[in-house]
């Protein structure tokens, strides 16, 4: 009894040292990026102010500013530009240390590993701060700029758009960490199939549902009710979903015939 009670303070005692360190990195990256907030306020402005235009010729995709005049943000409260600012710095220096924090998740789930699965630290570390990236580089170059003039232009000819900047703010940075929590799921799916939690024949199997799952999942996450946003989340998630089942094809490798298995088969 005592060496399960050990056991489990010694789990105890080994999250809140991972949580620890996890805080004091996002500390450090809050500090390195809060000089720097009204910059990066510049950057989360741009799906605000330019459209994404799609042409026959190169570049083929291109950004152009959004006709009429400039819509700035205003805000409602004296504090309330002074905690975006803090939110904003938060989020990037979380964005910062990122590798940091998922090293730290690592560290803890690694003792219940089995010692050819540990070496995976690294690519776990890299392949996950990758796909988040290419997840918020994703939202706010192509899913934000649609999001935002469908919302702005859909029936609001005799309404004038005033925005806070505290709405603003969690409207787009919900959007950009949902992107990049679900750009993971690749990852999270080879990661299953290597530990025999899933099978590719699975995944392929319940597609149908997975799609269900997707939808409902993308409902849940968009910081809005309509159903236009929730579907440009729902979609790259059907195709995250394939590439996952691609990914669990390529790591779970087939069993090897034994010689008595040929022989039968012959």
């Amino acid at each position: 009894m005592s060496d399960e009670k050990m056991s489990f303070f010694s789990h105890l005692e080994e999250l809140r040292r991972r949580i620890l360190i996890s805080l004091v990195a996002i500390g450090i990256g809050f500090a390195l990026t809060f000089n720097y907030s009204e910059t990066l306020l510049r950057y989360l402005k741009r799906p605000l102010t330019t459209d994404l235009v799609f042409s026959r010729t190169y570049p083929f995709l291109r950004s152009t500013p959004r006709p009429g005049p400039p819509l700035d943000l205003i805000f409602l409260a004296p504090a309330e530009a002074f905690w975006m600012h803090m939110k904003i710095a938060f989020v990037a220096g979380l964005m910062l240390v990122l590798p940091v924090v998922l090293y730290q998740i690592w560290k803890f789930v690694a003792p219940g590993l089995l010692p050819h699965e540990k070496r995976y630290a690294l690519p776990f570390v890299v392949l996950a701060t990758v796909f988040f990236i290419v997840g918020l580089l994703f939202c706010f170059y192509f899913v934000l700029p649609f999001a935002l003039n469908f919302l702005l232009t859909y029936k609001t000819e005799n309404l004038k758009p005033m925005i806070s900047i505290g709405n603003y703010v969690d409207f787009t940075t919900k959007f950009l960490l949902a992107f990049g929590l679900v750009f993971e799921l690749p990852l999270v799916i080879g990661i299953a199939a290597k530990m025999g939690l899933v099978t590719p024949q699975f995944l392929s199997k319940n597609r149908k549902y997975a799609i269900l799952i997707n939808f409902t999942i993308a409902a849940i996450l968009t910081p809005t009710p309509d159903v236009f946003n929730q579907t440009l989340m729902a979609l790259p998630m059907c195709l995250l979903y394939e590439i996952g089942i691609l990914a669990a094809r390529i790591l779970v490798k087939k069993p090897a015939i034994t010689s008595q298995e040929a022989t039968e088969g012959v």
